[in-house]
């Protein structure tokens, strides 16, 4: 597990994103005026979660110095806006497409998505297959549940992870259905939705099978 990142090391990232190049711990100390010893400290558990790396050594006064650069973890740790940007592209899709062609594109997309997974699930019986998808959907931030009662099962995410764009564009949750459909090999009914007021996503999967 990560360690979380305090306000100073929240710093000492920000002035590594500013100068790409690198910086000693020595030049980091004296930008931020603490301590060489309260850097090193910082750098350590930057570094042991990977979120800096040395770069290299460059010789100052006959004595090899190290040079830290922020890694693309470290990076990745500063929020980003995709959101705005998906809607943007969602907004002028469904505008060029029409509301029936940009729900036949979400289904596309995400028969699309399943493609790339399916050798994994091919000869595999519904059981296996269900587990194999809700790892899959841990794996894309969602926090799902399987359910099983008598012959049926359901697939329960406690949030969406395109929440607010499915409220606004709620033919998205068509992929989602197209996505499970392809790698369970059955259908999957959309039974209550977070984006339309539900309490979860709940997916009614049919089973024809024994399993």
């Amino acid at each position: 597990m990560l360690n979380p990142v305090s306000a100073r090391q929240n710093q000492i990232l920000k002035i590594l994103l500013t100068n790409r190049d690198g910086l000693t711990i020595d030049e980091v100390s004296q930008a931020l005026d603490i301590s060489r010893s309260a850097i090193q400290q910082h750098f350590s558990v930057l570094e042991s979660n990977h979120m800096i790396t040395p770069v290299s050594f460059n010789k100052t006064a006959g004595r090899p110095v190290r040079v830290y650069v922020i890694s693309e973890k470290g990076i990745n740790h500063f929020p980003k806006q995709y959101a705005w940007f998906s809607e943007l592209i969602l907004d002028e899709l469904k505008h060029e497409l029409g509301d029936e062609g940009f729900q036949r594109y979400m289904t596309k997309l995400g028969a699309k998505l399943a493609e790339k997974f399916l050798p994994e699930y091919v000869n595999q019986p519904l059981g296996v297959r269900l587990h194999k998808v809700t790892a899959l959907m841990d794996d894309l931030g969602f926090h799902v549940n399987l359910n099983k009662e008598e012959n049926k099962y359901t697939i329960e995410a406690c949030n969406c992870i395109y929440h607010d764009i499915a409220q606004k564009h709620p033919e998205v949750c068509e992929f989602d259905k197209a996505l499970l459909n392809g790698l369970l090999g059955t259908e999957a009914t959309l039974g209550e939705c977070a984006a339309r007021g539900g309490r979860l996503c709940r997916f009614n999967i049919k089973n024809d099978t024994d399993d």
